[in-house]
């Protein structure tokens, strides 16, 4: 049984700062990347960054230079660092683990963690 779970989300005001972990357990052949994603409600659901096995990294350009991803393999645990938040940044962030290679979608999401933004 894959889990993912997610814990760091809150309540902060503008320009501060959070940190979002993610720890999977179960049975994973292999971790091709892990990611998270983020919807505010009435939005549609965006990847807002994403690290490779071989720790390649991607970012949403809304959050580029603010937030940075980072994973600990042997611990199979992923992070987001959020900083200089902004309340458009307001929205259930999620991880999520891609297993197979060339994958289109991941293979496993979490539950969700809300962060909210105040201005």
């Amino acid at each position: 049984q894959v889990q993912l779970v997610e814990s760091g989300g809150g309540l902060v005001q503008a320009g501060g700062s959070l940190r979002l972990s993610c720890a999977a357990s179960g049975m994973f052949f292999s971790i091709q990347s892990m990611s998270w994603y983020r919807q505010a409600p009435g939005k549609q659901r965006e990847l807002v960054a994403i690290i490779t096995s071989g720790g390649s990294t991607n970012y949403a350009d809304s959050v580029k230079g603010r937030f940075t991803i980072s994973r600990d393999n042997a611990k199979k645990t992923v992070y987001l660092q959020m900083n200089s938040l902004k309340p458009e940044d307001t929205a259930v962030y999620t991880c999520t683990v891609t297993a197979r290679a060339g994958a289109p979608a991941p293979d496993y999401w979490g539950q969700g963690t809300q962060v909210t933004v105040s201005s």
